[in-house]
């Protein structure tokens, strides 16, 4: 069984999340989490991750954000 890649880049101002989720990329996981919690990554993240091939789904509570990345 695999287990979830999950990254907390709370507190992170871009480009940390934007780097930590290209780390996360180049090991080409099927899926994996990444949770930010502050404007600029609740939207350059999910394109990045787009861009990447992905598809993503967000899910928001209160002042983060969860984003999932599947291929």
């Amino acid at each position: 069984m695999l287990k979830l890649i999950q990254v907390d880049a709370r507190g992170l101002a871009c480009p940390q999340p934007i780097m930590m989720a290209r780390d996360v990329i180049s090991e080409n996981p099927k899926e994996f989490e990444i949770i930010v919690d502050n404007g600029a990554p609740k939207t350059n993240v999910p394109r990045f991750i787009k861009r990447s091939g992905y598809t993503v789904e967000l899910i928001e509570k209160e002042d983060e954000v969860t984003i999932i990345a599947r291929k």
